[in-house]
């Protein structure tokens, strides 16, 4: 599915449950997390609605290095010549996104979550076990204004995984937010604001904590990783999600 202006100039990519986002503007445009490899063509057909081209494509920005983030990161940088960016602490991560280990054992965890059985098997579908990692990647500075289409600003958010970072575009009234939260947790099935499971999560209490973050940014829609956008705020999905809490 293809959603365009889901906030200003923000485009959503959204397959098997997971989603990844195109920022417009006039210098071009930046594409934040990548999907899952099968999301490839879906990203070249939002290009030629948007009377784009692959040139126009500035940078790859990665919320975090897990593997439904990194899926054509590798395939835009060899064929588009596109940098990929990721904040430092998941430098690894995202040249090997399948190395990391969860606060819980995510191959158990759906015996306990049967709902989350279909959504994980889309995604398995989708090629989530197919996965090339990235090596080449440049680090993505926090705290300033990124020198990338739409200009946002990335925040470090720990938690989810070591590297995660939210990045606000304080202008289009917006924060994408990576799986900092999100309104559908595919490892559990359950859909409003939270923080994904400790299934795929490394410190679910440094993800709650992490919560301020989004919170302070007072944008009016939160762009997940996973589920549809969060159009009441983001102290309303904060406030969600922590009382919902770890799982």
């Amino acid at each position: 599915m293809i959603t365009r202006n889901v906030a200003d100039g923000i485009h959503l990519i959204s397959h098997a449950h997971v989603n990844c986002y195109v920022v417009e503007d006039s210098d071009g445009l930046t594409l934040v997390d990548a999907g899952l490899p099968s999301m490839w063509p879906m990203l070249q057909e939002l290009l030629s609605a948007c009377g784009r081209r692959a040139a126009d494509v500035r940078a790859v920005v990665l919320t975090h290095g897990h593997f439904d983030h990194v899926g054509f990161a590798l395939r835009a940088h060899r064929e588009w010549n596109v940098p990929v960016l990721v904040h430092p602490g998941d430098t690894r991560l995202a040249a090997h996104p399948y190395r990391y280990k969860p606060q819980r054992n995510r191959f158990l965890y759906p015996l306990a979550h049967p709902r989350s059985v279909p959504l994980l098997a889309r995604m398995a579908a989708a090629g989530a076990f197919k996965v090339k990692g990235v090596g080449d990647t440049r680090p993505l500075d926090t705290g300033v204004r990124l020198q990338v289409p739409g200009r946002p600003v990335a925040i470090h958010t720990p938690g989810h995984t070591d590297g995660h970072c939210i990045l606000h575009f304080p202008e289009r009234n917006a924060v994408l937010a990576g799986d900092a939260v999100v309104t559908l947790d595919p490892y559990t099935g359950r859909s409003g604001p939270q923080i994904v499971a400790s299934a795929a999560t490394k410190d679910t209490g440094q993800a709650l904590r992490s919560l301020d973050v989004i919170a302070a940014t007072g944008a009016a829609t939160v762009l997940t990783g996973h589920g549809s956008p969060w159009t009441q705020g983001a102290e309303a999905a904060v406030d969600h999600a922590v009382r919902v809490g770890a799982h």
